[in-house]
């Protein structure tokens, strides 16, 4: 009998590494996404690069393209009055200093937050490289401004310093890359950007620096996945890579391919749908609220409160998504005070809650069906466990749950709070009243939101 299991075991370890993925995405869509991915629930962004340093205007990332098009006229008054005339954007590269860049410093800050991964913009669409790329020639930081390898460094803190998974961000396209511009002009039929810099450079990440997440994208809506040979490197990624068993890839590898098509999606910026999706996704959210990197000109008002932050988070993994919360470092490479701030609170807040958060499911109810204000995941171990994630502490100290059908074993508990709660089920066959007892609010197991775990009840 024992024989026959290791048997079993071998043809279904064989089987699995046999698979092999095809350069199309009838194949390549049939990948089984890592499970840490899943269980992970939280990542971190971090917008970094040459943009950092003129750090101005509503999207600071695209302020080249706002500049030079001269489609944002703020971007160009700006210009105008604070550089000389003949001042290039090639120039903002020398200020790109990153003397404060302490990669070990933002691994520790990163690991607070109660995060899993960390994704690191290695590529923008101004074509600056964060690593001595062999095709970003005098365009990269090991060969002006900080004169260091930032991916490298990025990557051996997270992996030394956390348990965070390493992430890349890396974008196929670049606004003003005149190989990229003759390619467009050609309606894509050409290949020599894709050829000479796209696929030399992500060849270089995932060799170099093996990372656990790939998350491309695009500036424009534009061109096929045939042009980007996305199907093709994927097929190798998944297939052939040092990475190929760990890594997640999101769904931004061709114009018509957000949503439909890669490892998880997701769709479109700041995407949180309010229900559950069918394929697995990820939601991003900018702690400046109206910027993916960091702004000078920012006001205190543009900052979401940890219960933004939280409130959000919730209602993503109550959907069955994970979600991608946004830094923007200085130009110095300094996390300011007050993104620091909003990641700690946030990891406080996981310390006692993140029972309810990592591994979870969706349950059959995301957001209650009588108090708008509680979103629900599940685990089902032994026993099925509920969490309801309160967002605003209930008035006269009764939380009412339209939700949940009770059985006589139905206990419920507070994460982070040693009694039982006492309950009575209401007027129907299902939902129940929780009575919470006179808690004074220093004696609360956290702020800002609340999660009442329901064990043995019958949906």
């Amino acid at each position: 009998m024992i024989l026959l299991k290791y048997i079993v075991l071998f043809i279904v370890h064989q089987t699995v590494v046999s698979i092999k993925y095809e350069p199309n995405w009838d194949s390549l869509d049939t990948r089984p996404l890592p499970q840490w991915y899943d269980k992970a629930k939280l990542g971190i962004f971090i917008h970094f690069g040459v943009f950092s340093v003129p750090s101005f205007d509503h999207v600071p990332s695209w302020f080249w393209k706002y500049w030079h098009d001269k489609s944002d006229m703020h971007s160009v008054e700006f210009m105008k009055k604070n550089y000389p005339p003949r001042f290039t954007y090639q120039d903002f590269a020398a200020e790109f200093t990153a003397e404060f860049f302490d990669a070990e410093e933002w691994a520790e800050i990163f690991n607070a937050s109660g995060a899993k991964y960390a994704v690191l913009t290695t590529k923008h669409c101004d074509g600056f490289t964060l690593w001595p790329s062999k095709t970003s020639f005098n365009w990269n930081s090991n060969s002006t401004g900080p004169k260091r390898d930032i991916v490298g460094e990025f990557s051996a803190a997270l992996r030394k310093k956390s348990s965070l998974k390493v992430g890349l961000y890396h974008c196929l396209q670049e606004w003003f890359n005149p190989l990229y511009l003759k390619d467009k002009e050609s309606n894509y039929t050409g290949q020599e950007y894709i050829k000479f810099k796209v696929q030399p450079a992500l060849y270089e990440l995932i060799n170099n620096y093996k990372p656990e997440v790939l998350w491309s994208d695009l500036c424009e809506l534009k061109g096929p996945a045939e042009y980007y040979k996305s199907q093709e490197f994927l097929a190798w990624l998944y297939n052939e890579s040092p990475v190929k068993d760990t890594v997640v890839t999101n769904d931004r590898w061709c114009a018509t391919c957000f949503c439909k098509h890669g490892g998880y999606f997701t769709c479109a910026d700041k995407f949180n749908p309010g229900v559950v999706q069918k394929h697995k996704f990820e939601g991003g959210l900018t702690i400046d609220r109206d910027a993916w990197a960091y702004r000078r000109n920012v006001q205190l008002s543009n900052f979401l409160s940890a219960h933004d932050i939280i409130s959000n988070l919730v209602s993503i993994v109550s959907c069955g998504g994970n979600m991608i919360l946004d830094v923007g470092p200085t130009k110095e490479g300094k996390i300011t005070p007050i993104f620091e701030e909003r990641l700690r609170q946030l990891g406080q807040w996981l310390r006692c809650n993140g029972e309810g958060i990592y591994s979870t499911v969706p349950w059959s109810h995301q957001k209650d069906t009588t108090t708008r204000y509680v979103w629900y995941t599940m685990k089902k171990t032994d026993e099925k466990m509920v969490y309801a994630v309160v967002l605003s502490w209930p008035q006269n100290n009764t939380l009412t749950l339209g939700a949940p059908i009770t059985s006589t074993n139905t206990i419920v508990t507070m994460l982070g709070y040693p009694e039982k709660f006492q309950w009575t089920t209401t007027a129907g066959a299902q939902g129940l009243n929780i009575t919470i007892p006179n808690i004074s609010w220093n004696k609360l197991p956290c702020q800002w939101a609340w999660t009442f775990k329901l064990t043995n009840i019958q949906n």
